[in-house]
């Protein structure tokens, strides 16, 4: 799969919009991460941090409970959100 994109669980308040890192986190690569909530993740936001994660994502597992991570999209995560994208809307990507 080639490079490691990086992915770090952490809080997330919706009302304050607030990410607050979890102490015991470390990096996970999140091709696992992705697999270990057997894929049922939705991206929520664009965001710019010091050590250059640059999206916050939601994970959901069996019960539906959300976790969060920030992860480190790289060209290849951005081209293919970018053609699931256009796949919804009936656009065969290449």
């Amino acid at each position: 799969m080639g490079a490691y994109m990086k992915s770090l669980n952490v809080s997330y308040d919706k009302e304050t919009d607030r990410i607050t890192p979890i102490e015991t986190a470390k990096d996970e690569e999140w091709i696992e991460v992705c697999e270990r909530f057997e894929d049922d993740v939705q991206r929520v936001k664009f965001i710019e941090h010091p050590d250059g994660y640059n999206a916050l994502y939601q994970c959901f597992d069996s019960e539906n409970a959300p976790f969060y991570y920030l992860v480190k999209e790289d060209a290849r995560l951005k081209r293919l959100r970018h053609k699931v994208f256009l796949s919804k809307l009936g656009i065969e990507a290449e």
